[in-house]
């Protein structure tokens, strides 16, 4: 069983920058590609950025290309969201995930375990 935690979430004004941290104990998670999705009321969950077990391989929803950058520390079982130029439409609960291979994926449904969630919300 693979548990995430993720943390890192706030309050902030447009413009501002965040940074999520997702943290994943345990030996399997350098085999692992990871995730961030997002979720805002009302609406589905959607992708934001993905990265393949060894960082080599990543990509983003252009929703947020240019301004977030997913990263991730595999010594310390630690994936990371930097979030640049926060917009309002930003605003949602913010998962991370993993999958059960190497290479990263944009599908909610390819991914096997996710954390908890936390709030990021943007004000204008």
């Amino acid at each position: 069983q693979v548990q995430l935690v993720e943390s890192g979430g706030g309050v902030v004004q447009a413009g501002a920058s965040l940074r999520l941290s997702c943290a994943a104990p345990g030996r399997a998670f350098s085999t692992y590609a990871m995730g961030w999705f997002r979720q805002a009321p009302g609406k589905e969950r959607e992708f934001v950025a993905a990265i393949s077990w060894n960082g080599d391989l990543a990509n983003s929803a252009a929703s947020v290309k240019g301004r977030f950058t997913i990263s991730r520390d595999n010594a310390k079982n630690t994936l990371y969201l930097q979030m640049n130029s926060l917009k309002p439409e930003d605003t949602a609960v913010y998962y991370c995930a993993s999958r059960s291979n190497y290479y990263p994926s944009g599908k909610v449904r390819e991914y096997d375990h996710w954390g908890q969630g936390t709030q990021v919300t943007v004000s204008s």
